[in-house]
């Protein structure tokens, strides 16, 4: 496949200006797999666009993560961050009214990983928002609820992070939230890397590869 894009994180700003150009508001996701600087690179093109006159607000899919308490319930902890344990639906909605909805401010949760749990509430989009950034793994799974994403999108990137310094941003950013390095790796290299499989699957769906360093 010829890609339309290759971007680094200096192209994807005037990119992003581009896109938010002549319109009231433009959303635009970043997927990729688990560890890839999804976030990272999301918080640094927002204060970039920011710094240029462009109100911009990050949404991460994570703050669509289910409850630890329901995950236990249910038996899905060990799986914890694989497709079913996040609200798909309540996600897709949520980006339709930040799409439609200009004039209140629309809030968003977020994933607080001290608490390995998501809170209601957290991220306000306001009314003069001109660019929205949504980062998480599943942006372009084509099953239903999470197919009604790029319908919602201007663009979505896929984050193409060597797996070598993916893997070694996800056990650093464990160990940095109390696992052992042990468990890190464990995780890293097991549930985690199950799911990159399933979203690499996904790369020849984006509009463009961001290279994040």
């Amino acid at each position: 496949m010829t890609w339309v894009q290759r971007l680094t994180l200096a192209d994807a700003v005037p990119a992003l200006l581009a896109l938010a150009a002549g319109r009231d508001r433009a959303i635009v996701g970043i997927t990729g797999p688990p560890g890839a600087g999804k976030s990272t690179a999301a918080a640094a093109l927002a204060a970039a666009c920011a710094v240029r006159g462009v109100p911009t607000v990050v949404v991460p899919m994570d703050g669509f993560h289910l409850s630890q308490s329901v995950l236990d319930t249910r038996g899905w902890a060990p799986v914890k961050g694989a497709p079913h344990t996040f609200d798909a639906a309540g996600y897709a909605a949520l980006l339709a009214r930040i799409r439609i909805e200009r004039g209140q401010s629309v809030w968003a949760p977020n994933f607080e990983r001290a608490l390995e749990d998501p809170v209601a509430g957290s991220i306000e989009v306001p009314p003069g928002t001109r660019l929205v950034l949504t980062e998480g793994n599943y942006l372009l799974l084509p099953t239903d609820p999470w197919s009604r994403l790029p319908g919602l999108l201007d663009a979505i990137w896929y984050a193409d992070t060597p797996d070598a310094r993916r893997h070694d941003w996800l056990v650093a950013r464990r160990v940095q939230f109390g696992d052992s390095v042990q468990e890190a790796t464990g995780r890293a290299l097991g549930s985690d890397e199950r799911n990159a499989e399933l979203v690499r699957s996904t790369r020849d769906r984006a509009d463009a590869l961001l290279q994040v360093e």
